[in-house]
């Protein structure tokens, strides 16, 4: 049974409506339709009317890439968030771990105001009186020579495959168009075409063909495997890229062994 937690209330979802939810995931991520508007409605019966003309505008209008269950949120602070009709939750989703530090962080929402209303944006066109303590102060604190900020984690992904190849060529003499990038299979940091290029999971890369060449995979935290590659074609491989811990393929356990296995293997 898949389970939200009000502040006062358990309230469960039953198994055939998680069900229905599940098939209308899988068959829209490969190609298939989406359940119809009738059907994602049926899955709770206390919708109130407001809420039903919110989910049913995003329902018309946006894009079906995600299938959200019936609540519609309006309000957050700290763990807790509400919906439209007042109701109480504990967020534990935090957006995807985006919302760790709590909804409406008091200190967060103030440097935000606070800058919002000195000066909105520089482009790297400039210097700005920030960016450089910045940087000091995250290198300093994680032993970094240099940091280059990104606004998402896909983005810090790709860049970090871009600094890979860069350095394939540039140091290690890979041939052009050569470098190689290893990763871990079932793996989850995005949906660019690059991510989905690295991914194991067909509801993420059937349909988007032709994908990104240089990309294989390894069984995740299998030191055998990751080592066997590097064997059969260790000059030409750029990086081997892995998540500690696999949040989307289900929390799977931590890749400790790969991942300091992975420093002692060179190619």
């Amino acid at each position: 049974m898949n389970v939200a937690f009000r502040s006062s209330t358990l309230v469960g979802r039953s198994s055939a409506a998680v069900a229905r939810r599940a098939a209308a995931k899988s068959g829209a991520g490969a190609g298939g339709s989406r359940a119809s508007f009738a059907t994602l409605l049926e899955e709770l019966d206390d919708v109130s009317a407001a809420a039903v003309e919110c989910i049913r505008l995003e329902d018309k209008h946006g894009a079906h890439n995600y299938h959200p269950l019936p609540v519609v949120l309006n309000k957050g602070v700290g763990t807790k968030v509400w919906d439209i009709d007042g109701k109480c939750y504990y967020d534990f989703l935090s957006a995807y771990s985006a919302v760790n530090q709590g909804h409406c962080h008091p200190k967060i929402i103030g440097a935000l105001t606070e800058q919002a209303q000195k000066l909105t944006l520089t482009s790297r066109a400039f210097h700005n009186d920030c960016l450089g303590k910045y940087v000091e102060f995250v290198t300093d604190y994680f032993g970094y020579d240099r940091i280059l900020p990104m606004n998402t984690g896909v983005e810090g992904g790709e860049t970090a495959i871009k600094l890979a190849r860069r350095w394939a060529y540039d140091v290690k003499g890979v041939p052009e168009n050569q470098a190689r990038v290893i990763f871990a299979g079932n793996n989850f940091w995005g949906r660019t075409l690059a991510a989905i290029s690295s991914s194991s999971d067909p509801t993420a890369f059937t349909g988007f063909g032709p994908y990104m060449p240089g990309f294989s995979s390894v069984r995740y935290n299998n030191l055998a495997e990751l080592e066997a590659e590097f064997e059969r074609d260790g000059r030409n491989i750029a990086a081997f890229m892995v998540e500690p811990i696999q949040g989307e393929a289900g929390g799977g356990g931590s890749c400790g062994g790969a991942n300091s296995g992975g420093q002692k293997i060179r190619g």
